[in-house]
């Protein structure tokens, strides 16, 4: 979506800039319009600091210094203000990006300015109904560029504001309404737009993202000038049918109706306006095919139609698309082959296929993606091979081919690739992974999990230095990770090999001066590691996943050390005889199912310490061997949710306070050995949704 955005913003900001304020004139402005703005300058205020959608402090915009408006100086020369050369009238005003703070009321100087032509006074912090109460705009009949977008001015917009501001050809009031006790927005009425399309008869721009049109009729469409070119509706809440004549209007450039979920319509078969540049309908709910007229868009630049109910195929009619940068046609229930002529886009720079139903193979030779840096084609049913192509492109940064039916190797990687990101998981890729994988330098994401990968591990991809995530899971990789090669990926955040029955871990003397100062999971499940692997020690382990593997006898303290900051901890399935160390207080998943452990809970799995815990919220330790008691300080646990003790020789009584646990959902204690009466503290806890007792010989309820 990158290009997309930046499209947007600079089409919806040309207008603005280009009204920019020119050097100023030597003309003395007139006393009373010098007053008028001296005065709205004491009406607000200046603060930088203040946050607002995004805060000032990374706006790249240059400031506009009103406090550097004085008496002193010719106010025709004051930053942000335009004089007519002839008269001293004040004919333009751009505050934009200003850091103003404050309420901006009908009454206010600055509408004192009765010759203003345009007035931009977007990305501050103004509020109030202005637009509600517009007698103090009326008096402006020569305006022709208004923008207030990105403010927080609310209230319903007066149908009588279009009656006066006739001359208007650019206006822009996205982004308004805020955000305090109550969500306030700008709005408008099924009579103000309709007053809007039918009197604004020279509008070139219109950006009202995010105002509340959910009572205009979509008739009033119908209505719009024939000089509009841009029409920016995003997130207004339109819904009912979109005409499909507004996609014929002769000058439009940019069309964008995105975020609009009940909006429905269908593409026009013919006369699409043929200047289009960018049209987005994401997020909408337009239905249909994509008509063959399409490929007549001979200026489109950006298209995005992701997540509508589309139908059909993509028509191969991209051949004369040659502007094109940015298409996204994901999560649009297409159907049908990869049409061929996509792949000659020779300045196309994100392509999203992802989220349909297409098939086919690969072509099997593409060169004129030059300039592509992202391809998403994940879930879909492409098959054939995994295609070779991709890793010769010179700009591909990410590829996702993720959930598909892409059978055999991959093959031989050719040459360095600037390639940072690589999904390649859920397909049906055997082979092994191959040694010149090496060549991919930038590497920082590698997935080729769930496939039928088989061999070792090659060393070279411990090589890929610059590797934050590395996911090898669900496969039959064989031998042996070395943890001195491991350590070499200093980089690494996330780590997943599971489900690699055949694949061991080992451990060397100089494990304790590896370091993992990135690394926050391991996931090493279903694999056939026989000790806890204790480099771990120099990370900032947040999950860990040992499950299902060969780690038999106790964890030491000194094994365990780096637990401290762990939020998960899964050693289930193993033949774990004790627990030494509890993992630290920052603990709030907790799985030793299926061990060996035995004797008393705190003495064998948990800290005596355990009330200082409050994070823990899932504790399960069952099917194993533990005796005794449950002790009560683990009724000091707020935050449980799911107590498992089920499958051991635990004996005594239940104490009243597990039903106090008011966060508790699931509390399974049975096959034990408890006694007595079942506390009546269950009956009145609501959140208790499942609990197993049987089993054991308890009385009661």
């Amino acid at each position: 979506m990158g290009s997309l955005c930046l499209v947007l913003v600079v089409l919806q900001l040309s207008w603005s800039m280009s009204s920019s304020v020119p050097p100023s004139s030597s003309h003395l402005c007139l006393p009373h319009q010098r007053d008028a703005l001296l005065h709205f300058k004491t009406t607000i205020s200046v603060d930088c600091d203040f946050y607002h959608d995004g805060g000032y402090r990374d706006d790249p915009y240059p400031r506009i210094d009103i406090e550097s408006w004085n008496k002193s100086i010719d106010c025709c020369s004051w930053e942000g203000v335009k004089c007519n050369n002839a008269t001293g009238d004040v004919i333009g005003m751009d505050l934009s990006h200003s850091c103003l703070v404050g309420s901006l009321f009908a009454s206010n100087s600055l509408f004192q300015l009765h010759n203003l032509q345009w007035l931009d006074l977007s990305s501050n912090n103004l509020r109030g109904s202005l637009l509600e109460n517009t007698s103090s705009l009326f008096h402006f009949h020569g305006l022709q560029r208004l923008n207030l977008a990105d403010n927080g001015f609310d209230g319903t917009i007066s149908s009588k504001l279009f009656s006066q501001l006739v001359s208007l050809t650019h206006l822009n009031l996205s982004y308004n309404g805020f955000l305090d006790d109550t969500e306030s927005y700008l709005r408008f009425d099924g009579q103000g737009f309709d007053m809007l399309a039918r009197n604004l008869t020279k509008l070139r721009n219109l950006v009202l993202d995010t105002v509340d049109m959910s009572d205009v009729a979509l008739t009033s469409f119908l209505n719009l000038s024939s000089s509009l070119e841009h029409l920016s509706l995003s997130w207004c809440q339109l819904h009912g049918e979109f005409p499909t004549q507004a996609f014929q209007l002769p000058n439009l450039k940019v069309l964008d109706l995105s975020g609009n979920e009940n909006l429905a319509g269908y593409l026009p078969n013919t006369n699409w306006s043929s200047g289009l540049e960018l049209l987005d309908l994401s997020e909408c709910g337009f239905r249909g095919s994509i008509p063959a007229s399409f490929g007549n868009l001979t200026q489109i630049i950006s298209v995005g139609l992701e997540g509508n109910s589309l139908e059909g195929q993509i028509p191969d009619v991209f051949g004369n698309l040659r502007k094109l940068t940015f298409l996204s046609f994901s999560s649009c229930n297409l159907g049908g082959p990869l049409p061929i002529t996509i792949f000659n886009l020779t300045k196309i720079t994100q392509l999203d296929l992802s989220y349909n139903h297409l098939e086919g193979p690969f072509p099997n030779h593409v060169s004129e993606l030059q300039f592509l840096e992202e391809l998403w084609l994940s879930y879909n049913s492409i098959s054939g091979g995994v295609p070779s192509w991709p890793f010769t492109l010179p700009s591909l940064l990410r590829l996702d081919l993720s959930y598909n039916k892409l059978v055999g190797p991959i093959d031989r990687i050719q040459k360095p690739s600037p390639i940072q990101e690589v999904y390649l998981s859920y397909n049906n890729i055997s082979g092994s992974i191959p040694c010149s994988i090496f060549y991919l330098v930038n590497l920082t994401s590698l997935d080729l999990s769930s496939n039928n990968l088989s061999g070792p591990i090659p060393d070279s991809i411990f090589d890929l230095v610059n590797l934050t995530s590395l996911d090898l899971s669900s496969n039959n990789l064989s031998g042996v990770i070395k943890s001195d090669m491991l350590s070499k990926l200093t980089s690494l955040e996330f780590l997943d090999v599971s489900s690699n029955s055949l694949l061991s871990f080992s451990t060397s003397g100089n494990d304790v001066n590896s370091s993992f100062p990135q690394l926050t999971t391991v996931i090493f499940s279903g694999c056939s590691v026989r000790q806890f692997p204790n480099f771990f020690r120099t990370s900032k382990l947040a999950f860990l996943d040992l499950s299902n593997n060969v780690i038999s006898g106790g964890i030491s303290k000194w094994e365990a050390e780096g637990w401290e900051g762990l939020i998960s901890l899964d050693l289930s399935h193993n033949f774990l005889t004790a627990l030494e160390q509890f993992p630290g207080n920052n603990l709030g998943y907790l799985n030793l199912r299926s061990n060996l452990l035995q004797g008393p809970i705190l003495s064998t799995c948990l800290n005596p310490q355990i009330p200082s815990s409050k994070q823990l919220s899932v504790i399960i330790i069952s099917k194993n061997k533990l005796t005794g008691n449950i002790p009560s300080s683990i009724c000091n646990l707020s935050s449980l949710d799911v107590l498992d003790l089920s499958e051991n020789s635990l004996s005594g009584t239940i104490s009243d306070c597990f039903g106090n646990l008011r966060s508790l959902e699931f509390l399974n204690l049975q096959m034990n050995n408890f006694y007595g009466k079942i506390p009546d503290s269950f009956v009145n806890n609501s959140e208790l949704s499942h609990l197993l007792l049987n089993d054991n010989q308890l009385e009661g309820l």
